[in-house]
């Protein structure tokens, strides 16, 4: 049946504290990680933060490697480094928000409300960038090499 010709399902609205419970438990194991971060340093040698098993093992970074030190750096307001630790992971950060904000929203309005993941080239475009990420920050000629 074609897009256009579906009815809307209907959802039955939720009280607020229940359609708000998943996305405030995200948000709070969210805050409660950026805490830990916070208090802690990944920069240190020795610090009880754990290192990137991919890059310990293989000496290769992941796409991920240096998610950590972006999240304290950016949790300590030094935003160039944030971006030298991994610029991508600052970005999907900031994607994630922004569909954990609309997922809320949808739960207390009762009806879907679109993001970044419901667009068609999303899964394309994530597997290209980060597939990318992987390849380019693993040249040591560019610098990106953390």
């Amino acid at each position: 049946m074609p897009l256009a010709l579906r009815r809307p399902v209907y959802v039955p609205p939720r009280p607020l504290g229940r359609a708000l419970a998943a996305p405030l438990a995200l948000v709070g194991a969210g805050i409660a990680g950026c805490v830990v971060v916070a208090l802690s340093d990944p920069t240190a040698l020795g610090s009880w933060l754990p290192a990137c098993p991919t890059k310990a093992l293989t000496g290769v970074c992941c796409p991920g490697c240096g998610g950590v030190r972006m999240v304290h750096s950016l949790l300590h307001g030094r935003l160039g480094d944030a971006l030298h630790y991994n610029a991508v992971s600052l970005v999907f950060l900031v994607l994630f928000a922004w569909s954990t904000a609309a997922w809320a929203v949808s739960r207390v309005r009762a009806r879907h409300v679109r993001s970044w993941i419901h667009w068609r080239w999303t899964p394309l475009l994530a597997g290209v960038v980060i597939g990318g990420w992987f390849v380019v920050r693993n040249i040591p000629a560019l610098g990106l090499y953390v």
